[in-house]
């Protein structure tokens, strides 16, 4: 595959969690090889002179102009947009999909199920890629799944991956883990706001203005969370070292126990799951 910096990148579909990508993805590499299209247009223009980015004014100018293309609409529409650029595609492109609960077969067989062919007859099925990113990609932070099809090469892997790096984590997994994927960092983050209001709460009680509350509350969180991935030891120990011999932490904790903390998270996640899993047959 081409230097990353010389590879044309299109986006169909501007809205936040597309939109979020290409801001982060333009940061690290070069914004004049962006190029994005949106059902409105006005919106799309108003985004990419925004962040310098490039605007084309239909789908099958963003298949035909980038060599990946991130489709960035609601799982509702990805058949109709599908339909669409079938007949653009060429040799050697990549179609990244974050539609939630559609799957790298249902992408493949919308394709094939088209009808369309394209003019010059070269119209060839591309290479997919399915991916779940999160709400906190709008700053930078996501934590981003990625699901190649069996006939992704590796450097066209290894170039998705690189480019979603630049919006915070991204790791590749197996397809059959999506599920687990959606219901721990997709929806993890809404039980991260959560437990930030809940300890927001806690000090507002205590006599602290809400304001500052929440910011103690919610830098408390990221601290935490920076230790987690960068520190080497085990979460259980880093856990025992905030909580001293009859202090007042391990107090806590005994608190949550008793009010079964872990279980109430994994008893969360485990309906977003089984949601995520009745969605993806439909």
């Amino acid at each position: 595959m081409k230097d990353l910096n010389e590879i044309k990148i299109g986006c169909i579909g501007t809205g936040m969690m597309g939109g979020a990508l290409m801001q982060g993805i333009s940061k690290k590499f070069t914004a004049a090889n962006i190029f994005v299209t949106d059902a409105d247009f006005s919106k799309a223009s108003d985004y990419a002179r925004t962040y310098g980015l490039n605007v084309l004014k239909t789908n099958a100018e963003i298949v035909t102009t980038s060599d990946i293309i991130f489709l960035a609409v609601k799982p509702a529409y990805v058949k109709t947009v599908l339909q669409e650029i079938k007949p653009h595609f060429t040799e050697n492109k990549v179609l990244v999909s974050m539609a939630a609960g559609v799957s790298i077969s249902t992408l493949q067989s919308a394709l094939n199920d088209s009808g369309l062919s394209a003019p010059d007859g070269n119209s060839v099925m591309p290479h997919i890629i399915r991916i779940m990113p999160n709400l906190p990609a709008t700053v930078g932070e996501a934590m981003i799944a990625i699901s190649p099809s069996t006939d992704v090469k590796n450097d066209e892997t290894e170039a998705v991956k690189a480019l979603l790096n630049s919006c915070g984590k991204a790791e590749v997994v197996p397809e059959k883990l999506m599920d687990g994927v959606t219901a721990v960092s997709g929806s993890g983050p809404a039980y991260a706001f959560l437990f930030i209001e809940a300890l927001a709460d806690a000090a507002v009680r205590f006599g602290m203005p809400r304001a500052q509350a929440y910011i103690y509350a919610a830098q408390t969180l990221r601290g935490a969370a920076t230790m987690a991935l960068e520190d080497e030891r085990s979460i259980s120990d880093l856990k025992d070292a905030v909580c001293s011999p009859a202090g007042t932490t391990i107090e806590g904790v005994i608190a949550l126990e008793k009010h079964n903390f872990r279980g109430a998270v994994i008893d969360a996640a485990t309906a977003a799951y089984n949601k995520s899993v009745e969605l993806g047959r439909k």
